[in-house]
């Protein structure tokens, strides 16, 4: 990794700094103050990069993941937060983003679309975080996007999601993928923190062990995304979508580290229920996140991390997304928690100063989504600024113990 400081003394780590934890405080308001304004009146909208509204479509992942966010704000004790929360659920469960005829939640709300699990593990996520909150009807959405799951998404015999259908439930689609099954397992984290049923800790161990362990354990360390139904790796698969939001081509560094705070996080929650933790758990959180580093971290002689590469290590994509950073930011975080390793402290330093120096935007509050190499603005994956998910939840990671899931952590804070 290019261009990091000397490793610290442990007096000096950043994360138990009040400075440094009062400043992502301030950091995390402001945040959840400017993506206020993407409450529309059936859940909540697109704000572009000036900070007004695209259009007043409600969208599907924008809503429950601000129900996700504004829950956890509200555990905080952020006065004004749980009325947001409150809207967001409403619109889910009563709005037009859900399907009252066959079930489950569409995209927006501009008309019926597939039906992904992308979309449902949120929901699933918003549901746990907001009955956690005590958030009204937070249990009512965690129940209904639960029942989504179990009828139709989770396949049991293969301990993974079924991606996506069309929007009367059929034509499954041919295709594995881990994104989708990433998120799932956040989600999964939170449901056992919000029920206390470890059926979802054994669903998120059967995750993290085919997407952290045996599939980088079988491609040198490395985690592709996308697979045929027969679990073969399609090495062609998005080449021609190399920028596409979920699914880009090749490699993403930001996944590697996201996906070794997850392990992390599986960890924790197996020591919580009396749990004995496979020790993998650990080893292979530390080699995706130093896999994410070496192939993500200016790879290009520029700082900050490129949003994909192809299979030979080659920069695909080199813009710098907002979530890349915070993942990195929240993994570096947490394997200093788990380890005491300064090496963590330095690249935790690193991201931190790369969002402040090129992301925040001092004019409104909210993060750039998407820089070029150089630090211009740029639209190429993230053309406006969709919410605040991934960089509040980079405010909040440092100031709680290494935990299942964040709304869950906060309570036992």
């Amino acid at each position: 990794m290019d261009d990091l400081r000397t490793p610290v003394q442990r007096s000096a780590f950043w994360a138990d700094r009040e400075d440094h934890r009062q400043w992502l405080r301030t950091e995390g308001r402001h945040l959840l103050r400017h993506y206020a304004k993407a409450r529309v009146p059936n859940g909540f909208a697109t704000l572009g990069n000036d900070g007004t509204l695209v259009d007043d479509t409600p969208q599907g992942i924008i809503t429950a993941r601000k129900v996700h966010c504004y829950s956890i704000a509200s555990l905080m004790g952020l006065p004004g937060s749980a009325s947001l929360a409150e809207h967001g659920v409403a619109a889910l469960l009563d709005g037009p983003l859900r399907d009252r005829e066959r079930d489950g939640w569409f995209a927006d709300a501009a008309g019926p679309s597939r039906k992904k699990a992308y979309l449902h593990a949120f929901i699933g996520l918003a549901g746990a975080s907001a009955t956690m909150a005590g958030v009204p009807r937070g249990d009512e959405l965690m129940q209904a996007a639960v029942a989504v799951i179990d009828d139709h998404f989770w396949i049991e015999a293969e301990q993974v999601m079924q991606p996506s259908f069309a929007a009367d439930w059929s034509n499954p689609e041919a295709y594995r993928g881990a994104n989708c099954n990433m998120h799932t397992l956040e989600a999964c984290l939170a449901l056992l923190d919000a029920t206390d049923d470890t059926r979802w800790l054994d669903r998120a161990l059967a995750l993290a062990r085919r997407f952290g362990h045996e599939i980088p354990s079988a491609q040198g360390g490395t985690l592709p995304e996308h697979f045929s139904p027969a679990w073969e790796i399609l090495p062609d698969y998005g080449s021609d979508q190399p920028a596409d939001d979920t699914r880009p081509w090749g490699l993403t560094p930001g996944h590697h580290a996201e996906w070794g705070g997850l392990l992390l996080k599986v960890e924790a929650a197996c020591l919580a229920v009396g749990r004995s933790a496979p020790a993998w758990l650990l080893t292979d959180a530390i080699a995706l996140f130093d896999m994410a580093v070496s192939l993500g971290w200016a790879p290009d002689g520029h700082p900050g991390m490129v949003y994909t590469v192809g299979f030979d290590g080659a920069v695909s994509v080199a813009n710098r997304a907002y979530w890349v950073q915070a993942e990195l930011a929240n993994t570096a975080l947490m394997l200093l928690r788990r380890t005491g390793e300064p090496r963590f402290d330095t690249v935790y330093r690193q991201a931190w100063d790369f969002i402040a120096d090129r992301l925040i935007d001092p004019s409104d509050g909210s993060w750039r989504h998407e820089i070029d190499a150089e630090g211009a603005l740029s639209g190429v994956v993230y053309p406006t600024r969709e919410d605040l998910y991934h960089d509040f939840q980079a405010t909040i990671t440092p100031l709680i113990p290494v935990s299942a899931s964040l709304a869950g952590g906060i309570l036992r804070t």
